[in-house]
């Protein structure tokens, strides 16, 4: 299903980051090409030799600091995606999104592109369920973004509640169907 797809996979900081790996893996022995933009914040969490090393590409943290781009760094990507998938997706990149804010890599790539833009949010249970992040995941809804919304599980602060990184397989499978919606739509 993903055999040719460009995805690109946006990494903000949070403990999820290692579970990015599985992600990549998959992808990529599934025939997809990714390439993948940090956070300066994810790379407290992994690093980006670890993702270079999987992905096969180098990892795009800042906005100035890769030279090897002729072309201008986030319009680049954001021409090259398929799709762009964002995880683990932190309150603060779901807020910037939600309300314009285009200040690293990240944030301006996906205020840049074409493709679809899914979220794939990970993070304590009462920012979850705060009603500014709700009202921000609803507003990106309403515009088209898509999201494979967290589960209910063991979190980094010690509670089991809901705000888990959705499983890898429930990720892979929900881009597996954005895929399968927009050939019908070709």
């Amino acid at each position: 299903m993903f055999k040719g797809k460009n995805i690109v996979i946006g990494m903000t900081g949070g403990i999820a980051c290692y579970k990015v790996c599985e992600i990549i893996s998959y992808l990529i022995k599934s025939g997809a090409n990714v390439e993948v933009i940090m956070t300066k914040n994810a790379t407290k969490f992994i690093t980006p030799l670890t993702i270079e090393t999987l992905s096969k590409h180098k990892v795009v943290v800042g906005m100035f600091e890769k030279k090897e781009y002729i072309e201008v760094g986030h319009i680049s990507l954001a021409r090259k995606a398929d799709l762009v998938l964002v995880v683990p997706a932190t309150a603060n990149i779901i807020g910037k999104v939600a309300n314009g804010i285009a200040d690293d890599m990240l944030s301006t790539t996906i205020m840049a592109t074409r493709a679809k833009v899914v979220f794939a949010p990970a993070m304590n249970n009462e920012m979850y369920n705060n009603r500014i992040v709700q009202g921000n995941i609803e507003k990106l809804k309403s515009l088209g973004y898509g999201f494979v919304d967290p589960v209910v599980g063991n979190l980094a602060c010690g509670y089991k509640a809901i705000g888990k990184l959705a499983s890898r397989e429930m990720i892979t499978n929900y881009l597996e169907e954005v895929f399968k919606e927009e050939k019908i739509n070709v």
